[in-house]
């Protein structure tokens, strides 16, 4: 599995890669995000918006509504799983249709609902470093996202790194 770790010093930083996800994604994409409570997981899906050219204020969690649909240049599917009960729950949302769109899908808190999520994704594992700064851990979940994570990875001027164990590890590991 191809993937990288990003050091963001501040929100600047969560920023930069924000901005670079919405330039480097291809139509289509789904990203599944993981991290702890106040990791930082809206706060990407506002700079990924951003960088869609949508207004970020516009994205909130959609805890309680389960979803957001943001249109713009780029439309933008923000799914949030931390109330989600089981995997029906989650499939009677139709989230396949969002995964077959031409638009971004972010799902918030994807371990709970990973059996539900395409097979080929990307999977960012936030994790708090510091009161501002956090470790963005971003792995290609198939060949076409490989290519994406070495581009985000040169975008960023981070490396790319090809760690060992099999390429179809769960997010809850």
């Amino acid at each position: 599995m191809t993937s990288f770790t990003y050091h963001a010093s501040d929100e600047s930083g969560t920023a930069a890669l924000g901005h670079a996800l919405a330039e480097l994604l291809p139509d289509g994409t789904v990203v599944a995000l993981c991290g702890t409570l106040g990791a930082g997981k809206t706060r990407l899906v506002q700079a990924v918006a951003e960088g869609c050219g949508l207004d970020p204020r516009d994205v909130v969690s959609p805890t309680f509504v389960l979803i957001h649909e943001h249109h713009g240049r780029r439309d933008l599917y923000h799914f949030d799983a931390y109330r989600i009960r089981d995997d029906d729950e989650f499939e009677a949302l139709g989230p396949e249709e969002y995964f077959e769109s031409n638009g971004l899908t972010l799902v918030e808190w994807a371990d709970r609902v990973a059996d539900c999520l395409p097979a080929e994704r990307l999977d960012v594992r936030i994790e708090v470093t510091g009161q501002r700064s956090r470790r963005f851990e971003i792995a290609a979940r198939g060949e076409r996202y490989a290519a994406v994570v070495r581009r985000l990875a040169e975008h960023l001027g981070a490396r790319a790194a090809t760690p060992t164990g099999p390429e179809n590890r769960s997010l809850g590991e």
